[in-house]
């Protein structure tokens, strides 16, 4: 049996495959189907510094080859969490890791700054893809400048390994994924959603409240696996691949492409034991292949 043992800088891995914020709840409500501490991490739904209730209904819809979610990072904020979900996933044996989400860089910074004292979140995974309010409610993460900003001022308060999550939308993500690693990012992950729409012909109406929302699925795999050999390319820090993942071929794909790791995202509402069934297959690939460690298979795209 080859070695799944994975480093994301100073992030220790028993594997590779983690679950997407947002997919997987806090991971307790995926207990029932499997044991959730074999997986290499999980990262929780998106946490914000206040209480928000999200957009309203209907703001999920099924597409062709995907899904549309406008879900509005509804959350109980910061404080709920610490105090009433920490104690309840704490002592799971894997990576908890929070996403961090924030309409100001103020509240970032205040709401990155509470998970330092906790001691079993040993990372956050900062979601760059929020309208920045301050600026007409454009993401932080659509160019160089904000993305850099915000990173920086959460590398000053911040002590444990930071992710910083990355929105496709834009020219070129690369510049992207350089400019926040210029200002500490301790690796990046990518793809976050891609901005999508749902029209209903009959009623001549969009089906999202919102109008728009973030594709996510098998439809966003070229795009991300295109996405992810890009920053690995240009970047000295550790990728974290995501986007249409279904299976272990998927995410080996991911892998070969540059990433150190994976997350699953959308396919856990179709099937809640899929991390597993990845795990399983990543494992018989490598030793039907003869590596010794999935560290040899990061990168290795044979161009």
């Amino acid at each position: 049996m080859a070695n799944l043992n994975i480093n994301i800088g100073k992030l220790q891995l028993k594997n590779p495959v983690m679950t997407a914020s947002g997919t997987f709840g806090y991971g307790t409500e995926f207990s029932d189907f499997f044991d959730i501490s074999r997986i290499g991490g999980i990262f929780v739904k998106g946490t914000t510094l206040r209480d928000r209730q999200g957009n309203p209904y209907p703001r999920m819809v099924e597409t062709p080859s995907g899904m549309l979610n406008a879900v509005g990072l509804q959350n109980k904020g910061i404080d709920y969490f610490i105090n009433h979900i920490y104690p309840t996933v704490k002592n799971i044996d894997t990576n908890i890791i929070v996403n961090v989400s924030g309409s100001t860089i103020k509240e970032y910074v205040e709401t990155a700054e509470k998970l330092n004292s906790l001691e079993k979140i040993p990372a956050i995974e900062l979601n760059i893809s929020c309208p920045n309010v301050k600026e007409g409610g454009m993401a932080f993460g659509t160019n160089c400048l904000s993305a850099a900003q915000v990173v920086k001022v959460v590398r000053r308060v911040y002590k444990n390994e930071l992710i910083v999550k990355l929105s496709p939308n834009v020219t070129d993500i690369s510049e992207i994924a350089l400019a926040v690693e210029a200002e500490g990012a301790d690796s990046v992950s990518l793809i976050n959603t891609l901005l999508g729409m749902a029209i209903d012909s009959e009623k001549r109406t969009p089906i999202l409240s919102t109008i728009t929302g973030g594709l996510s699925g098998p439809a966003v795999k070229p795009i991300a696996l295109r996405m992810v050999w890009e920053v690995a390319q240009a970047v000295k820090i550790p990728v974290i691949g995501m986007g249409g993942i279904m299976n272990a071929a998927d995410a080996i794909e991911f892998m070969l492409a540059g990433a150190s790791a994976i997350q699953i995202g959308t396919a856990n509402f179709i099937d809640p034991t899929v991390s597993i069934k990845v795990l399983d297959g990543i494992n018989d690939y490598l030793d039907r292949h003869g590596y010794k460690s999935v560290t040899e298979i990061i990168g290795a795209l044979e161009i």
